[in-house]
């Protein structure tokens, strides 16, 4: 788990700081599958800001995935380019959302956690090794982008005739 200490940071209204920092991820867990970030340590930029009543937080860097395609199950790679940012309003007083969760005790800004969710936020809805792959083959599983085939109708159970007799008269 990656930390960044804020305490240590002397900034006035309208100070910025800006640090390279190396950020460690976690292996995610999607649809069942386990996608593993390659680096598995990434340098991203850090960008703190005071503002009069907090501190405006900003994270950006580049991360790989590596894992299975959600169709077939061949090796998938993704690319995402994360830039976020978060507010934390400076008065602990101040409302549950204008103080970020990425910053917990004593100041420290939790970057590991912050990054998971900020690539969470950019993964495409599939994650497939090509945008044109077809999948397996829902009656015998095989890989349909290497042998693409059709299966021919299958005769249909008799114990069904009874509903299939009901379905024409409907």
């Amino acid at each position: 788990m990656t930390r960044y200490p804020l305490r240590r940071l002397r900034l006035r209204p309208g100070d910025e700081q800006r640090d390279a920092v190396e950020i460690e991820l976690a292996a995610f867990e999607l649809g069942g599958q386990r996608y593993l970030p390659v680096p598995h340590e990434v340098e991203a930029a850090l960008t703190v800001a005071k503002a009069t009543t907090g501190l405006d937080l900003r994270l950006a860097f580049e991360a790989r995935l590596h894992g299975p395609c959600m169709r077939c199950l061949a090796d998938a790679v993704v690319d995402v380019h994360i830039d976020a940012r978060e507010y934390h309003a400076a008065d602990a007083g101040s409302a549950d959302e204008l103080r970020s969760e990425y910053v917990v005790d004593d100041d420290q800004l939790e970057l590991s956690a912050w990054a998971r969710d900020a690539i969470s936020l950019e993964l495409p809805e599939q994650i497939l090794h090509a945008p044109e792959c077809a999948g397996l083959c829902p009656t015998c599983g095989k890989d349909l982008n290497v042998e693409p085939h059709t299966h021919d109708e299958l005769t249909p159970d008799p114990r069904w005739s009874a509903l299939e007799e009901l379905r024409d008269r409907l």
